[in-house]
C-alpha cells in the first residue's frame, strides 16, 4: 500500500531554521517497483540489478525542506526510456537549511556515503561504465566529488545548473569538472544568480544564453518563483529530452551573441543529426566531444516559454540591394498549415 512505501524526506521551514542531521536515504525505483520505492544501503541492494545501468538523482539546496516537485516526473521518465535502476539520493536533512554554506559543506560527506554504496555495487558485479549521475545544483558537485574518487571512470555525469555560490572560481578538485567521468554534460540556466557561469563539462549547454529564461518572473513580485524558476529550468529542459516529441538541438558556438547572429548554424559533427541534442541523449556525441582540444564545447539554443520548451530554429539570410545604411526593422511571419502564425522582428 501507499502508506508502506518509503518516500522522500519531507521537512518544514522550522527544520531549515533549527537544522537537522545528515541521514542520507537511498530510494531505489525500477520497472518492477515504479510506484513504490525500496530503501537500499550498502548491505541491502533490494531489486537493484547490477547488470543494468544505474542512474543516481542527486538534488541540491532545499531552503524550505519540501521534496523537489520534479523528482517523481524525472524518475518515471527515465524508467520509461530505459530499463534501469534509478536511485534517488535523499540528503534533504543535510540540504534543508536557510544557511547555504551549511548545505554546501555537507556535499563532501554525501559523496563519501555514495562512494561506500557504489563500492558495494562493484563488489556485487556492477561496472563503473554503467553508473550515471544526474546532479542538480549542489548535487552536480556531489556527483563530481564521487567521480573524482573513482578517477573519472564513472560512465557519465549530467550537471543541471550546477551551484555557483561558493563554487565559482574554485580549483578542479573542489567542483564538477570534465575529468570526473567518461562524459560530463552540463545545462546552465541561471548563470547570473544561483548557477555556475563557466564551462564545467565536455559539453556545456546554455539555453537562452544561460541567463533569464522565458516564462520566468522578471521581478521580485513573482515571489519564490523569481528566485528558483531560472535555476529549475535546467531540470525541466532535461525532462523534455526524455519525451519523444521534443528533441532540443543545440549549436556549438563561442558565445550566445555569435549564435544569435547566425554564425554557428553549421555543425561538422559526424552524426546523423549534425548538432548535439540536449539532455539524456547528449552522450551520442561523447566520442567526438572528448576528442576536442580542449575537450570542452559550449552550445547555445533558444526555447519556448512553457513545456515542452522545444522550438524549431530557422536560419534567415537576407541580402539587401542598397548598400547605404538604412535604419528600420524587418518582420518575418511564419504560418503553418493549421493557420497558426508567429512573428519575429529583426531590428538590430
Amino acid at each position: 500500500t501507499e502508506e508502506t512505501c518509503p518516500s522522500f524526506t519531507r521537512l518544514s521551514f522550522h527544520s531549515a531554521v533549527v537544522g537537522t542531521g545528515l541521514n542520507v536515504k537511498l530510494l531505489l525505483y525500477t520497472r518492477r517497483n515504479l510506484a513504490c520505492a525500496q530503501i537500499i544501503n550498502s548491505t541491502v541492494l533490494g531489486n537493484l540489478n547490477v547488470t543494468k545501468k544505474t542512474t543516481f538523482i542527486i538534488h541540491g539546496f532545499r531552503p524550505t525542506g519540501s521534496p523537489p516537485v520534479w523528482m517523481g516526473d524525472l524518475v518515471e521518465s527515465l524508467l520509461s526510456v530505459e530499463d534501469m535502476n534509478v536511485v534517488v539520493v535523499d540528503w534533504n536533512r543535510g540540504a534543508t537549511t536557510i544557511i547555504y554554506p551549511h548545505a554546501s559543506s555537507n556535499t563532501r560527506k554525501v559523496a563519501i556515503i555514495l562512494k561506500e554504496f557504489i563500492d558495494q555495487m562493484l563488489a556485487a558485479g556492477a561496472s563503473l561504465d554503467d553508473i550515471y549521475m544526474i546532479g542538480v545544483s549542489l548535487g552536480a558537485h556531489i556527483s563530481g566529488f564521487v567521480g573524482e574518487m573513482y578517477g573519472g571512470q564513472l560512465g557519465r555525469i549530467t550537471g543541471l545548473d550546477p551551484a555557483g555560490p561558493l563554487f565559482n572560481g574554485r580549483p578542479l578538485e573542489d567542483r564538477l569538472d570534465p575529468s570526473d567521468a567518461q562524459f560530463v554534460d552540463v545545462i546552465h540556466s541561471d548563470i547570473d544568480a544561483l548557477g555556475y557561469k563557466e564551462p564545467l563539462g565536455n559539453i556545456d549547454f546554455y539555453p537562452n544564453g544561460g541567463l533569464d529564461q522565458p516564462g520566468c518572473p522578471k521581478t521580485i513580485f513573482g515571489g519564490l518563483q523569481y528566485f528558483k524558476c531560472d535555476h529549475q529550468r535546467s531540470v525541466y529542459l532535461y525532462l523534455s529530452s526524455l519525451r519523444e516529441n521534443c528533441a532540443i538541438t543545440a549549436y556549438p558556438c563561442d558565445s550566445y551573441r555569435d549564435y544569435r547572429n547566425g554564425k554557428c548554424v553549421k555543425c561538422d559533427m559526424p552524426q546523423k543529426e549534425s548538432c548535439p541534442l540536449l539532455g539524456y541523449y547528449a552522450d551520442n556525441w561523447k566520442d567526438y566531444l572528448r576528442e576536442q582540444d580542449p575537450p570542452m564545447t559550449k552550445a547555445f539554443f533558444d526555447t519556448a516559454e512553457e513545456k515542452p520548451f522545444c522550438i524549431y530554429h530557422y536560419f534567415v539570410d537576407i541580402i539587401t540591394w542598397n548598400k547605404n545604411i538604412r535604419r528600420g526593422s524587418i518582420t518575418i511571419k511564419l504560418k503553418d498549415k493549421a493557420g497558426n502564425s508567429t512573428e519575429s522582428k529583426i531590428d538590430q
